[in-house]
């Protein structure tokens, strides 16, 4: 039995490796926010989310993903958010994504432009598997990642934990109805991860770039460098055409199951049977 449970804990530890760039949004089965009709922000399963939006040096490692445009933002460097991004394209780097974990399977069957159809891994495939999915938040994930306290005593108005207007600019601050801020000239995006932390661990869930939703209607939520506090709150969603492009539009992804519990039970399942094999029980 020691020697067990010394290997699970050393793969507890190794499971870390797999955590970076992601931030864990538990809690799970938490109620929906009773504001905005009371039907967003519950989700029923822990999982992750980009701290940053997906950056363009990220994004051209996924050979054949986009167009060749999304680098919109070269000036402000390769860790500027890829932008110029259609559903399309978000959903086919979440695929790249998934297909690198986990050996040729994907998030979504993109039959057609807007990116509609589920793949061969899906969310409740990933749940019931324990094989990490990468995919784009639906919008209750994304609201409750930017919105959901961290005390889960209920929502905020803003991402960053408050009723409070966000501060514009600054290292501190967000990027929003910009004129000249530190980091970009008027009207300019930022460095992905440039700014205020959010409540969750996030960053620039209010502001610089809009973040696609997955669903195929074309939703975008967060507000862009140019827009004014109101698109940053919890009500200030968009609807946009899926397959348009814009130098303001971005996204970032969800790992569901998170990637440390994906890992766990995927090495604990080896592990497991491979002590059975020697030790004849568990």
């Amino acid at each position: 039995m020691k020697t067990k449970w010394m290997i699970m804990a050393g793969l507890m530890a190794l499971s870390g490796m797999a955590q970076a760039g992601f931030v864990t949004i538990g809690n799970a089965g938490n109620a929906p926010d009773p504001a905005n009709g009371g039907t967003y922000g519950d989700v029923a399963y822990t999982y992750r989310i980009s701290a940053t939006e997906v950056t363009i040096a990220e994004f051209q490692l996924a050979t054949g993903v986009g167009n060749n445009n999304e680098n919109y933002w070269s000036g402000v460097g390769p860790n500027a958010p890829a932008s110029y991004v259609s559903l399309y394209e978000a959903k086919k780097y979440a695929n790249y994504l998934t297909q690198n974990a986990n050996g040729g399977s994907s998030a979504y069957n993109l039959y057609s432009a807007d990116g509609t159809g589920a793949g061969s891994y899906t969310r409740a495939n990933a749940m019931n598997d324990g094989i990490t999915v990468y995919a784009l938040p639906t919008e209750d994930e994304w609201y409750k990642a930017a919105y959901f306290k961290t005390d889960a005593s209920g929502y905020s108005l803003y991402a960053n934990g408050t009723a409070n207007v966000p501060i514009q600019g600054t290292a501190s601050g967000w990027n929003y109805y910009n004129s000249g801020y530190v980091n970009g000239a008027s009207n300019y995006t930022w460095t992905a991860g440039y700014g205020g932390v959010e409540q969750n661990g996030t960053v620039n869930m209010m502001g610089n770039v809009w973040e696609w939703m997955e669903t195929s209607s074309g939703v975008l939520r967060g507000g862009g460098y140019g827009n004014i506090e109101y698109y940053l709150c919890s009500s200030g969603s968009y609807v946009h055409d899926p397959v348009s492009e814009g130098d303001s539009v971005g996204f970032r992804v969800v790992a569901i199951p998170e990637p440390a519990t994906a890992l766990i039970l995927g090495l604990g399942g080896a592990v497991i049977a491979l002590y059975r094999r020697f030790f004849g029980r568990v």
